[in-house]
């Protein structure tokens, strides 16, 4: 055991220099990775009460189970949430935007966006005063009609199918307002307004209510297929009989409407590596479905309305990375990043440590032979007949070499070499002591 721990000692010490080597092989690792993804970010929602805002708190309470704190803002609408991640210095990195208001932006600030897909339907309603007739949009001309608050989706996604049936906002009449959310609702039921549209999920308190009023009702649109063939953004939506309040019978019949879908939209201030974070948490958000929507339908890459992004595509693909299935995101993050640079680390470990053995038999052996060189340098002399006269100093020099040659230490697998050298050192001495002798002898005949 004493000769294994011996030998074990002297391989380390024989092989030192690959300690710093590897030390900055490894700090090189840690310079060059990518720094892993921060444990934080906020959102752009929408109003108090509205379905971003309680969808978004359903997400940020998925997310802390995972120690992500993920701060929420409220906001007017999609709008407003598309202008805060485009301005300069964003104090957001992700928000929730209808579909198809990508369009109303410039190509360059399109180009600065991203999706990271779909994650629910929010249709499009149309209430309006019990006893007044829509059969078309055109008969909505005279009336008194919610477009809902500026900059929010509901105007957005109103726009758009009124601009489909070539009424521009030029033509629209002063009796229709701006106006949507809690004060749009009010006003309906007490009669300021005769009609109003509306956006949100089935599940919306606020269109819940609505749709029991006994002096509202809830129009259909007709033309919704064709709707959706001149705007992609916009799915037709059947809504059955019952569906929003079954005590009420509301609606009292199935109508078709149309939906945007709520999308996620990050900027170049989101870190790519919270993607299918994210991705996941709104998966268990919306797994058991809504009335509307099917259990696992969301989040969805469909439709595409702004690029999406490749680490949500390849969540779309091939679910979560594998470290994330079994591991904690934070744990899970750094060590995606450093198995990355793993592959080249060994690329280079490998042959670095493959040179190891014949480097540590270069070095035990160079233990040993360099001695052969005073042997070398006395037998040539010896040959050559022109050793120095001086005999008695050669040999106390090669009997102290012999005597530091005792305290050098290899492995046992090397003590051959090493005996060798002791026979040969010793060999080289008796020839000098018998020259010394000879000339001894010769002296005193001499004399």
């Amino acid at each position: 055991m004493r000769h294994v721990l011996k030998d074990l000692k002297i391989l380390l010490l024989a092989n030192l220099w690959i300690v710093p080597v590897v030390a900055a092989l490894v700090a090189a690792v840690f310079y060059f990775v990518a720094p892993p993804p921060p444990m934080t970010a906020s959102m752009a929602t929408g109003p108090e009460g509205g379905g971003y805002r309680v969808f978004a708190e359903r997400l940020k309470e998925q997310l802390a189970k995972e120690g992500f704190e993920l701060t929420l803002l409220p906001s007017a609408g999609s709008r407003e949430n598309l202008e805060r991640l485009l301005v300069d210095d964003p104090e957001v990195q992700i928000a929730l935007v209808q579909s198809g208001l990508e369009q109303q932006l410039k190509r360059l600030d399109r180009t600065r966006l991203q999706s990271l897909g779909a994650v629910y339907q929010e249709p499009l309603w149309l209430f309006h005063r019990a006893g007044i007739s829509i059969e078309h949009l055109s008969d909505l001309l005279p009336l008194r009609l919610g477009l809902g608050n500026p900059g929010s989706g509901t105007q957005a996604a109103t726009e758009a199918i009124l601009g489909a049936n070539a009424i521009t906002a030029q033509q629209y009449p002063a009796s229709w307002i701006s106006m949507g959310g809690s004060k749009a609702a009010a006003a309906l039921t007490s009669g300021t307004l005769d009609a109003a549209f509306f956006v949100g999920p089935a599940e919306n308190a606020r269109i819940q209510q609505l749709a029991v009023h006994p002096e509202l009702s809830l129009a259909t649109l007709r033309r919704a297929a064709a709707y959706e063939a001149r705007l992609p953004f916009l799915k037709r939506v059947t809504v059955s009989e019952g569906l929003l309040d079954l005590t009420h019978n509301a609606p009292p019949q199935d109508i078709i409407t149309l939906s945007p879908v709520a999308t996620l939209v990050i900027n170049q201030n989101f870190h790519p590596g919270l993607a299918p974070l994210i991705l996941e948490a709104a998966r268990e958000v919306t797994k058991n479905g809504t009335l509307l929507d099917p259990a696992g339908a969301y989040p969805s890459d469909q439709p595409r309305t702004f690029q999406l992004s490749s680490e949500a595509e390849h969540y779309y693909k091939n679910g979560l990375p594998l470290l994330q299935r079994y591991l904690p995101f934070r744990i899970a993050a750094l060590a995606d990043r450093y198995i990355i640079l793993l592959i080249p680390l060994l690329m280079v470990l490998i042959p670095l440590f493959k040179a190891v053995g014949p480097l540590y038999r270069w070095r035990i052996r160079a233990r040993i032979y360099h001695w052969y060189k005073y042997l070398r340098e006395i037998d040539r002399q010896l040959d050559a007949g022109t050793l120095p006269e001086r005999l008695d100093a050669e040999v106390e020099r090669l009997e102290r070499l012999q005597d530091k040659l005792a305290k050098v230490e290899v492995p046992l697998s090397y003590s051959n070499e090493l005996y060798d050298l002791h026979m040969h050192l010793r060999y080289v001495i008796e020839r000098l002591q018998t020259l010394q002798r000879r000339r001894a002898t010769q002296d005193q005949r001499v004399g």
